[in-house]
This record gives C-alpha cells, sequence and structure tokens, in this order.
C-alpha cells in the first residue's frame, strides 16, 4: 500500500458520511485521476483479502462499511455495547421533548437558547425521541414527542408519571435573583 492509500484509507476511516472525489484529491494533494486509481487499489484489496471491511462509492463520494457477511457479528457488538450516557444538552433536550410535547426543533432551540438540531438527532437515532406529526402553520415543521423507549428508560407507566416540572423550578424568589 502506497502512502496515498494510506492517506486515504485513515481519511475515510474517520469520515461518517461518503466523501466525494473531488474533496480527497483537494485533501490528499493529488489529481483525481490518481485518487480514482488509488481507490480503486484499496478496494480491490479488500475485496481480494476477503476483509471485513470494503469499500464503496456511494452517495457521490467513498465510505468504508463492513462486509455485509460479518454483520451478524457486528450487530451483536452493537447491540451488547452499553450506549454512553447522555450530555447535558441531549438532557436538555430530551426534559423539553417530554414536557412540551408535541415540539418542533425551533420551539426547543427558543427554548435553550441554542440550535438543538444535533443534540435532537442523536436523541431520535437513540430511539428516546421520535416524529409525533407535522405542525398545521407554514412550513409545516416537524414535531416531536418521547418515545416508547424513552418511557422504558425512565421507569414510568406514561408521561402522567413525569414529576410536577413546578417541583424542579427555583423558587421566585431565587428566580428574581437570577435575572441580570
Amino acid at each position: 500500500m502506497n502512502d496515498l492509500q494510506r492517506q486515504l484509507e485513515a481519511i475515510l476511516f474517520v469520515a461518517d458520511e461518503p466523501v466525494p472525489l473531488t474533496q480527497l484529491a483537494q485533501v490528499t494533494e493529488t489529481a483525481r485521476d490518481s485518487v480514482l486509481e488509488a481507490l480503486n487499489a484499496i478496494q480491490a484489496e479488500y475485496e481480494a483479502g476477503e476483509r471485513g471491511v470494503m469499500l464503496r462509492d456511494i452517495g457521490g463520494g467513498w465510505r468504508m462499511y463492513t462486509h455485509p457477511d460479518v454483520a451478524p457479528y457486528v450487530e451483536r457488538f452493537v447491540l451488547a455495547v452499553q450506549q454512553p450516557r447522555l450530555t447535558q444538552a441531549a438532557l436538555e433536550t430530551l426534559a423539553i421533548v417530554a414536557y412540551k410535547q408535541p415540539v418542533s426543533r425551533q420551539q426547543v432551540a427558543q427554548i435553550r437558547g441554542v440550535d438543538s438540531d444535533g443534540v435532537l438527532n442523536t436523541l431520535e437515532t437513540r430511539g428516546l425521541v421520535h416524529d409525533v406529526g407535522r405542525d398545521p402553520g407554514p412550513g409545516q415543521a416537524v414535531l416531536y414527542g418521547t418515545s416508547p423507549v424513552f418511557l422504558e428508560r425512565m421507569g414510568l407507566r406514561g408521561l402522567e408519571d413525569l414529576p410536577p416540572i413546578a417541583s424542579m423550578l427555583p423558587a421566585p424568589s431565587v428566580a428574581d435573583e437570577l435575572e441580570p
């Protein structure tokens, strides 16, 4: 394996979406034809070596994938690994969805004061929130609510088992002191 192939393999290893040929050529400061030749060589090497990973040109770019033959083992591993704890941002966002549902991404962002798209995507990927409909207003924004997985993980029979939000807020006198 030559230096260009090693560089491309490393870049594709860390990429979380297909990387276009043009971008790979720019990053490696190499002609597109040379990059394509190197990618094809890596792809052939993976196929010939019956490896657990493969390289594919898909979705307008190149990406590494696990080989379909090892899918049952990869699935078993992924399901066995405990999911990492939620970040503070994820917990805040999850609380907003739980107490305000159905709620749009924009409403969550307004309450948190920051863009929460990435956090909502993570919560959706983990199955804690899901699409529960569309806002009838302009743009018909997707509305989110908590899922049965959320209830299970929180040990709740239903949303009515959520603790009252008032008990978690500071007393009015404390809130006044917090104001700038």
